[in-house]
């Protein structure tokens, strides 16, 4: 088998081989060591490699089918972990100065569950400080590259999860999205990406920032793997009582059947308030949407109007900054990014009466999104409303020659981090420039599976997959 076969291969095929020993976690885990050692210099996507700690797992994960012991569900599968999670024993910065020799006593619960289940950890990928921003790039470890074009951004703040995922750096990823961060990502790199329903994921809450609207989730390159993970990592935990018990069902089982009736699809292009979109986004999303009437789904194109999605998103992310870190930015403001500083001293601004002002404002979202699922089965839109852009900037002033505002470009993700619905992004075509386009996949509350069903469907009508970014 070629090496960038094995590379290129999905978890879930990984899982059989290893327990075969057809392939050993060893010679898995080498393989893709050594493309990380070849690209990673290019895309930055790895900021903390653990690659003698992979070794030593990828041994134990052998050692252990050899010896007929029970083994987990991702036993012997490489896997990358986002820098904003805790990891006992591995550096981890949060992409910020602060914390830039911080080395954590205890795993989050997420980890504790994937090791649990057999990982093998690759390493720590890039991420901007506290994941304030929706491109990659810290004072620690620099600016990460997407493997499309170099010169571009592979979105964020999972974008280093993002960009080794669709680089062949391993197979898994561990990401967090609490505006877009995992499916902006994945849209730009060319991958799939889940955000499951808030408190599908249990975590501890330590900053004030992204309590409620952060969502921990699987960045892949087939649907089958991100169930594979989910139903790893799903399940409640006392720690968190945003957590809720899971169906006593696997994700990955149910994905081996078809929804139980006809779904009805609605899909958007504006959801009442954006005002601008690449036209090369909006007719690949156009021309994906329809395919779902060959599985005969019903499609339609439908009016739903979020009132004021932006200063509920944006004053809740920026008035938990300020309460978490203007302590810190006396001593450390010269170590700290300038947008990070920015958004600090904002949220210093915001007074108890706007705070909930702005949650009331959120609720009204809310309800005007459960009232279109009391219709619907899932609802479609772009995942971005341009693709990658150029490094250096945190949004394209301009879409389609309008002047547009900071969050334009993500309108189509944070909403839904202010709802906690589940939603995915999964390629559906590429522009003129070779540049991935990212469809969105909401569903209702607590239905992950509906969204994966979906995007398992479509990956079989439009696969993607053998399309791979080249590197000289």
């Amino acid at each position: 088998m070629k090496k960038e076969d094995i590379c290129f291969m999905s978890a879930c095929e990984m899982a059989e081989k290893i327990k075969t020993q057809e392939l050993s976690s060893r010679e898995i885990t080498e393989t893709i060591i050594e493309r990380i050692e070849k690209i990673n210099p290019k895309i930055n996507a790895y900021c903390t490699p653990t690659f003698e700690l992979a070794r030593e797992m990828a041994n134990d994960a052998d050692n252990a089918v050899k010896k007929g012991k029970k083994i987990g569900l991702l036993h012997g599968i490489p896997t990358s972990i986002k820098d904003l999670f805790e990891t006992k024993g591995i550096r981890t910065t949060f992409g910020c100065k602060i914390y830039e020799n911080n080395v954590p006593e205890e795993d989050e619960i997420v980890i504790k569950r994937l090791k649990e289940a057999g990982i093998v950890i690759l390493g720590k990928t890039n991420t901007p400080s506290f994941g304030h921003k929706s491109v990659t790039d810290n004072l620690i470890f620099g600016t990460t590259r997407n493997p499309w074009n170099l010169e571009k951004t592979p979105g964020g703040s999972s974008g280093g999860a993002a960009a080794a995922i669709a680089s062949g750096l391993g197979p898994l990823a561990l990401g967090s999205d609490g505006g877009g961060s995992i499916r902006i990502p994945a849209s730009f790199c060319g991958i799939y990406g889940l955000k499951p329903n808030f408190g599908r994921i249990p975590r501890i809450f330590t900053k004030a920032a992204f309590p409620r609207l952060s969502h921990y989730g699987p960045i892949v390159r087939n649907v089958k793997d991100a169930a594979l993970m989910l139903d790893v990592m799903a399940g409640p935990d006392e720690l968190d009582k945003f957590s809720f018990l899971k169906k006593n069902t696997s994700y990955l089982d149910g994905l081996k059947e078809k929804p139980q009736k006809k779904l009805k699809i609605g899909y958007s292009m504006d959801l009442g308030f954006i005002k601008a979109i690449d036209p090369e986004v909006k007719k690949s999303v156009l021309d994906a949407v329809v395919k779902f009437e060959s599985l005969g789904w019903s499609v339609e194109n439908v009016k739903l109007r979020l009132k004021k999605p932006y200063p509920s998103f944006v004053g809740l992310v920026i008035s938990g900054l300020a309460y978490d870190f203007k302590p810190f930015l006396k001593e450390w403001r010269e170590k700290l990014t300038p947008t990070f500083i920015k958004m600090v001293e904002a949220g210093m601004n915001y007074s108890s009466f706007d705070l909930m002002r702005l949650d009331l404002q959120r609720r009204d979202i809310y309800n005007v999104v459960a009232k279109y699922f009391k219709n619907y089965d899932i609802l479609i839109t772009p995942t971005t409303a341009v693709p990658a852009f150029i490094h250096g900037i945190m949004f394209p002033p301009k879409i389609n020659n309008k002047a547009v505002s900071p969050t334009a470009w993500m309108s189509y993700t944070f909403p839904f981090n202010l709802t906690w619905n589940p939603a995915a992004s999964i390629p559906c075509g590429w522009n003129s420039e070779g540049l991935p386009i990212g469809m969105q996949i909401i569903g209702k509350q607590s239905d992950e599976l509906t969204v994966l069903q979906v995007s398992k469907a479509f990956e079989e009508i439009a696969p993607w997959q053998e399309k791979k970014p080249q590197f000289d």
